[in-house]
């Protein structure tokens, strides 16, 4: 219920009208706020089939209450922006951040300069990197050794300043599943690339490239991939430096699993590099595995736990615009 201001008497009855005599029936004048107990006119009670006059104010409001002002714009604003800093930083930690591809090892799939969101709810629930997927992980040991380090634009600045962005030191690389434990995969001469003696056919690796590299420095392989790590390439073929060369580091060129952000699931910007990024239909063949269905259901988490955290804001913007219009 609104509040409505309702003028105070002050001092004794008949105060306001000392030395200007009222007639009984007379209208009380134009703005004058009478008391619930005393009608206007003087009389103590009413007339029969006359209501008391209560213009101007709300039923049980007491009297002498101001009405409260709306708050302006500008002092909600830094309520605003702290609410909108401690969404952002939830977000970041436990829902999706945003990623800027900073070379060309993804091409065509990701270009330069691309921005992807990039889902870490799923993992919360004990969902682990699927064949197929690309996600973005943490430098296992040290393959980013000599590269140099991005230099951000501003835009990239502020988002990495509110937390939606990592900052230009975080070490973060970006590849595509083809391995997961227990998972046999195999380079032979140009390919096919075989993953548990299934030959992939992979129309997401860049134009012009062979799915493996003829060379003796980690593009011929045989590997079966532990418990708890994945195995990692780019779609770029020869022009990644993926799992393939980096079979010397102490995990023989495997990505443990705890040390993944997230599965990379849409191109943001530019907006007309939009798109989701789904796992390709190569990796649903008979024989190669099979997703589990835990982690199938768990695809959907992300967005049912968006609509639950917007769904009380809402509400909340709803009551307080309709407490608004009764004021």
């Amino acid at each position: 219920m609104g509040d409505v201001a309702v003028g105070a008497r002050s001092g004794h009855d008949g105060e306001e009208h000392r030395g200007h005599p009222v007639e009984a029936n007379a209208p009380a004048p134009d703005g004058t706020m009478t008391s619930e107990n005393e009608p206007a006119g003087g009389e103590g009670t009413p007339e029969h089939g006359q209501r008391p006059t209560t213009e101007g104010a709300g039923a049980g409001e007491a009297a002498g209450r101001p009405k409260k002002q709306p708050r302006s714009f500008w002092r909600e604003l830094p309520i605003l922006v702290v609410i909108a800093l401690v969404l952002a930083l939830l977000i970041k930690t436990f829902l999706v951040q945003a990623f800027s591809i900073p070379s060309a090892s993804m091409q065509n799939t990701l270009l330069v300069g691309d921005r992807v969101l990039v889902d870490k709810l799923t993992p919360w629930f004990g969902s682990e990197p699927e064949r197929g997927e690309v996600v973005v992980f943490h430098d296992p040991d040290d393959w980013l050794a000599g590269e140099p380090a991005p230099t951000p634009n501003a835009v990239q600045q502020v988002l990495s300043w509110i937390g939606l962005m990592p900052s230009a030191n975080e070490k973060d690389l970006i590849k595509r599943v083809i391995g997961v434990g227990g998972d046999t995969v195999q380079c032979k001469g140009t390919g096919p690339l075989l993953v548990n003696g299934k030959a992939l056919n992979e129309p997401y690796v860049y134009p012009g490239n062979t799915p493996c590299t003829d060379d003796q420095i980690g593009g011929q392989f045989k590997v079966k991939v532990p418990k708890g790590y994945i195995w990692v390439m780019g779609d770029h073929r020869q022009n990644s430096k993926d799992s393939r060369y980096n079979q010397s580091d102490k995990n023989h060129g495997m990505v443990p699993v705890d040390k993944v952000v997230g599965r990379a699931i849409v191109k943001a910007w530019p907006i007309n590099r939009w798109g989701t990024l789904p796992i390709p239909d190569t990796f649903d063949q008979p024989g190669i595995g099979q997703q589990t269905s835990a982690s199938a259901a768990l695809t959907v988490a992300p967005q049912g736990v968006a609509i639950a955290a917007v769904l009380p804001v809402a509400v909340w913007r709803r009551r307080r615009a309709v407490k608004a219009g009764r004021g």
